[in-house]
Parts: structure tokens; C-alpha cells; sequence
């Protein structure tokens, strides 16, 4: 008797149907797991055969077969335990009932406890594009699974809590859809840092247009203090954009049954050792790297001349596409990866460069910052100085502006941005296409000329000039401005090269 149990499987960042058919038949007792499994799913066996003996179930002795279909596609990971129980039971006679509509998820222990499993979101997702009704998942993947919407999600514990359910004496109460509850305090405000108002307003032009960020500056000036408080004045995530953040964080195991919903922004910080595979993603298997887990949020790479060169290079495609394509002999994955990069790099080597504390050469300057290419320096909207404090500076006891006001203005330009591009257009200015940027980043005379100069002296590329405008288009934003104004135009191209990077030019 063969018995089709409906489960789901992984690939990418997308769910999808697997089928578990289970077949008795007569012959010595073996049971074989066919159809691409690799070593986690084949020792579901094991897994499988001690808990249908420990709760009270009779293994049969017979032939057993499981067919994962379809058969052509790896499958991997414990997820299958589950379905692959509930077809033995099922053919075995031990458990009747209609199940089209439903679908099983879940590693079991030996004792037939469940436990809960990665990449639950893209999945229950996948289930709900397949048709499926009824969700059947560990209790601590129950709240993730209820995000996707549309299916009645029921949380299970212990296998013996599902049989009662499925001969009807013990029914499970479906979980309810999670929501998240109220954000907790004691995030890094901006209050506290003292001085840097130009690097401030960068922050908080690239928060409120999405725009790309470097900070050159010397030890000790406060980089990684106003970087670690972006999170702070980033607008507020969408549903969707909160999903999508989700799916990629579930792949790695990263959420959690408190927390299974990314309520604020992704803020990845790795530090500058980190490979191209790290950053990028891969793997025999390939998995998402951290340019992938900060998806609509933030990537933030402090020391940037430390990292390798290879592994810089990695983000250029990235910064242009919003997505990263990995291929391997299995098969390629597209994840996407569309996020804010922020830097932070001191001037040289010594991070003196200028002060007559330096002790670094002219050509140790220039080696130095010629580690970073100029097509990814092209691809940083924002290039802002931040010069060591002086003492009055640090001896003023006034606060700073708090992160709220400051982020009450981002969500305010970008709510500008959203009702000027509609819900199918970009969701912010850094994502305009050529065609928006033609109706929405126009300029006058005044403003044509200004360009023109800047260009020609600047040596600006065709890159660069668009990205200039996409920021003066930001800053109008901010303002309140239906349009670009030279004074908009003129503090984009200020942000556009510093002096301490000049070296890498002349």
C-alpha cells in the first residue's frame, strides 16, 4: 500500500512541495529513503524508527520505502522526519484519515518529541502558494509558520499530541497569528554623541534615501559610535520588507519562537576578516552571507582598507542589483540583497594622515588606499570627513538631538517617497530607475550649470552623476521641496569625495 504525505522543502530562499510516499511491501524488513537525500535526511530512519516504538506505535516488519519527490531535487535537513512517521502510520493502518490538505514539518527526537527546524517562514510560505490548508510544525516554529498568512497552523510538541489530534480524541488548538508586542528600550541614541554635525546630517540623509555611506576619519572620532546608532533613525520596515528580512534570517536559524518576526531593520557589522564566501554566501549548500542578512538594512564594514580585496569586490554586483547569484555543482541560488553599505576607514595606515603626529609616508598613504578600487568607491553615494574633536567639544555637557526627532524626519521624506513612486515603484530614492529619475530628479538652468562644472572638474562618471542625484533628490525630500534646488544639489556634490581620500585620485 503506498500513502502520500504532503511536506515541504527548501531551496534558496524559496519554499516548496515535497511529497513523502511511503510503501509496505512484502520481502525481508529494510527501510530505504530514496529520491536525493543527503546524510541528515537518511538517518531519519534511525530517528523515525525509535519514536513510532517509544510512543506506543508498532514499527511494521516489512519492506519499508520512502520516496521523497520529486526525486530529482536534493533533499536536506531534518524537516522530513515527520511526514515520513505519518506515512508509515498511515500505510500500517495505524492512523486513518484524509490529509490532502494538510502538510507535515518537523524533526522528531527519539522519544517523539518535535523540534523545531531552519527556514520555517520560506516554507510555510511555499505551502501557502501550493495549496495547502492545514500546517502541522514543532510548537516552537508555530509562531514563524502563523506569518505567512492563510493556513491554520497547528503547533505540536510530542508525536503523541498529534495522534490524538489525528484520530480526533485530543484535538490541538491552532496557533494564533503572532504579533509583535512593544519594542523594547535602551537603544544607542545619537543624543550622546558630541559634535560631528556634518556627519550626523550624512547619517541621516543616507537613512531617509537609502543611501550608501563612508566616514574618514582618525582613531577615536567617533565612527563606530554614530554607525552602531543608525538603527536608531532607520524609517520604519514595511510588512513586506519585514518578511523578506524574515526569510533569510529563518534560513540560518537566526529567529526565534519569542522573536520569530525582524520587527527593525537588519544591522550586520562583520568584522574585516570575513571572506568573500562570508560575505557573499556559499557553501556546498549554498546559504546566505551577510550581505544577504542585511537586507533591507544596514551592512556595515568598519576598517574597510583591512578587508581582503576579493571580498570588497564581492559587493559591487550586489550594490548595483540588489541581489547576489551563487552557483555551485548543485544548482544556483539567487538571494536577495538590497542594503545600505556603510564604511568607516581611517585616512592611513597610522590614521594620522595630516596631523603631525603621522608617521606614514606619501606612498604608504597611497598603497594604503589604493586597496580600495574606484568602482566601488563610485558606488558610495555618500563620502563625508569626521575629524577628531577638540576639547571644548568633548567637555560640553549639552546633549545632542535625539534619534527620535531625527527619525521622525527620515519616516517623513520617506513617506514623500513612497506616495511619489506608488506600491509597485522603488521604496526609496537610492532604488530609482532611469525613468524616475527623469521625472522626478530634474533641474533647472541654474542647476544644469552647477552640474556641469562639477563634473568636468570633479571627473565624475556617468555612475556618479545619477547617484548625485538621486541624494540632492533626498535632500529636497527632507526639506519639504517638490523639486531640486541648487542649494540641494550643492550639498550632494559636497558629499561626494573627501580630501582624505584624494591620494587614491591624484
Amino acid at each position: 500500500m503506498v500513502v502520500t504525505v504532503r511536506s515541504m522543502g527548501l531551496y534558496g530562499v524559496e519554499g516548496y512541495e515535497v511529497r513523502a510516499e511511503c510503501d509496505l511491501s512484502r520481502g525481508l524488513p529494510a527501510f530505504d529513503v530514496v529520491g536525493l537525500p543527503d546524510t541528515a535526511v537518511k538517518e531519519s530512519r534511525e530517528r523515525v524508527r525509535s519514536a513510532v516504538k517509544n510512543c506506543g506505535f508498532e514499527f511494521p516488519v516489512s519492506r519499508v520505502t520512502v520516496n521523497l519527490a520529486p526525486a530529482d531535487r536534493r533533499k536536506e535537513g531534518t524537516v522530513y522526519d515527520l511526514p515520513i512517521l505519518i506515512g508509515i502510520l498511515m500505510a500500517s493502518g495505524q492512523v486513518k484519515g484524509s490529509f490532502s490538505d494538510a502538510a507535515f514539518v518537523g524533526e522528531l527526537s527519539l522519544s517523539g518529541g518535535l523540534r523545531p527546524v531552519k527556514g520555517m517562514l520560506p516554507m510555510a510560505m511555499g505551502a501557502k502558494r501550493a495549496g495547502v490548508k492545514r500546517l502541522f510544525v514543532p510548537a516552537d516554529n508555530a509562531p514563524e509558520a502563523t506569518l505567512a498568512g492563510g493556513l491554520t497552523v497547528y503547533p505540536v510538541a510530542h508525536l503523541k499530541e498529534l495522534a490524538g489530534h489525528l484520530t480526533g480524541e485530543t484535538p490541538i488548538e491552532p496557533a494564533p497569528v503572532w504579533e509583535p508586542g512593544p519594542e523594547e528600550g535602551g537603544a544607542l541614541d545619537f543624543m550622546d554623541v558630541k559634535g560631528q554635525e556634518q556627519a550626523k546630517r550624512a547619517m541621516e540623509i543616507a537613512a531617509a534615501g537609502g543611501h550608501n555611506l563612508l566616514m574618514v576619519g582618525p582613531p577615536g572620532a567617533g565612527k563606530s559610535m554614530l554607525a552602531k546608532r543608525l538603527p536608531s533613525i532607520l524609517p520604519d520596515m514595511t510588512r513586506r520588507e519585514a518578511l523578506e528580512a524574515t526569510e533569510l534570517h529563518s534560513i540560518l536559524g537566526l529567529t526565534s519562537r519569542d522573536h520569530p518576526l525582524l520587527t527593525s531593520r537588519p544591522f550586520r557589522a562583520p568584522h574585516h576578516t570575513i571572506s568573500a564566501m562570508g560575505l557573499s554566501g556559499g557553501g556546498t549548500v549554498p546559504r546566505p552571507g551577510e550581505i544577504s542578512l542585511a537586507h533591507n538594512g544596514v551592512l556595515f564594514l568598519d576598517e574597510l582598507p583591512e578587508f581582503q580585496k576579493d571580498a570588497l569586490e564581492v559587493l559591487r554586483q550586489p550594490l548595483e542589483d540588489g541581489r547576489v547569484q551563487i552557483s555551485r555543482v548543485a544548482g544556483t541560488v539567487v538571494y536577495p540583497s538590497r542594503f545600505m553599505l556603510v564604511c568607516a576607514m581611517n585616512p592611513c595606515k597610522c590614521g594620522w594622515y595630516g596631523h603631525p603626529r603621522c608617521t606614514c609616508t606619501q606612498k604608504s598613504v597611497e598603497q594604503y588606499l589604493s586597496r580600495l578600487s574606484g568602482p566601488l568607491l563610485d558606488r558610495i553615494d555618500l563620502q563625508v570627513e569626521v575629524p577628531a574633536l577638540d576639547f571644548d567639544e568633548l567637555g560640553r555637557r549639552r546633549s545632542g538631538e535625539p534619534s527620535a526627532d531625527i527619525r521622525t524626519r527620515v519616516n517623513e521624506a520617506r513617506a514623500r517617497q513612497v506616495e511619489r513612486f506608488g506600491p509597485e515603484g522603488p521604496d526609496c530614492n537610492a532604488h530609482m530607475s532611469q525613468q524616475d529619475m527623469q521625472a522626478w530628479c530634474g533641474l533647472d538652468q541654474a542647476g544644469t550649470d552647477m552640474m556641469r562644472t562639477a563634473y568636468d572638474r570633479m571627473g565624475l562618471t556617468a555612475r556618479s552623476y545619477d547617484r548625485i542625484l538621486r541624494v540632492a533628490r533626498t535632500i529636497a525630500d527632507l526639506d519639504g521641496a517638490d523639486s531640486i534646488q541648487t542649494i540641494h544639489l550643492a550639498e550632494a556634490i559636497a558629499y561626494r569625495t573627501t580630501a582624505a581620500l584624494r591620494p587614491t585620485f591624484f
